[in-house]
């Protein structure tokens, strides 16, 4: 991300310094829908205001962790804390000079897209917090991601992610934008999306929320299996992927 359009690293220096006081997230939709929340204060928030929902995800954590869409690195520090390693990744330059200020160890400027850069092995455990299974884009792309995630964790490897069934709602601009999507051939729940903040506009980018039918479409022949799903109140939840084969132990056969 060019960093005079980082408009989500803007918004998050400028909720680290007023403490999330008087800071929204601005997000635009292609469609010309706008909305404003006061979301930043949540990005800094301590375990003991999580929901019941993301305090299940870290304890299901287990050994290197990478944190894709790091944002403030709330869920960074809280793992380190707990003794874990940590490389916590987001494409906003601002985001990531928030994790290191905040005292992320290991935090990278990094895009999804690029995550095949990392040696194979590298992690045990990829946490996709924060509704950022959107970060998958689309499905084809998704599809693809998920084969390089099969690549860079260990052979016990699992994903945990955060999502929302984009159908649960009775919205009539959210249910006007499912329409219009699957007109122009895409996902009902693949939004086109950018931030503002202040005089910054950043750049368009996909973000995908999914059904737990179309879940099973994109993790079907990935090289992953939906291992556990954990459903709250509303229309989000959090799924676990495990690796549907594990891959051979060196002189070992397939399991």
């Amino acid at each position: 991300m060019r960093k005079h359009k980082d408009a989500y690293g803007a918004e998050l220096l400028a909720a680290r310094k007023s403490h999330g006081v008087g800071v929204l997230e601005i997000i635009e939709r292609d469609d010309g829908f706008i909305s404003a929340s006061p979301l930043p204060v949540r990005y800094f928030s301590e375990y003991s205001a999580w929901s019941r929902r993301e305090k299940q995800a870290v304890r299901l954590v287990q050994g290197r962790v990478l944190d894709v869409g790091a944002g403030a690195g709330r869920f960074a520090l809280h793992l380190q804390k707990l003794g874990h390693e940590v490389t916590a990744i987001d494409n906003s330059p601002g985001a990531i000079k928030v994790c290191k200020l905040r005292g992320v160890k290991k935090a990278q400027l990094r895009p999804i897209v690029e995550i095949r850069r990392f040696e194979p092995a590298s992690f045990d455990t990829v946490i996709m917090m924060g509704n950022n299974f959107g970060l998958f884009g689309g499905y084809r792309r998704a599809k693809r991601l998920l084969k390089d995630f099969d690549r860079i964790t260990s052979r016990g490897g699992q994903i945990i992610a955060e999502t929302t069934d984009p159908y649960r709602t009775r919205d009539s601009l959210h249910l006007g934008y499912h329409r219009f999507n699957r007109e122009r051939g895409r996902m009902s729940g693949q939004l086109k999306l950018r931030v503002r903040h202040e005089k910054t506009i950043g750049e368009w980018f996909d973000y995908l929320l999914v059904s737990r039918k179309e879940l099973k479409e994109i993790v079907a022949g990935s090289g992953w299996r939906i291992a556990k799903i954990v459903s709250g109140k509303g229309s989000g939840y959090m799924v676990v992927l495990k690796k549907s084969v594990l891959a051979p132990a060196a002189g070992g056969t397939r399991i």
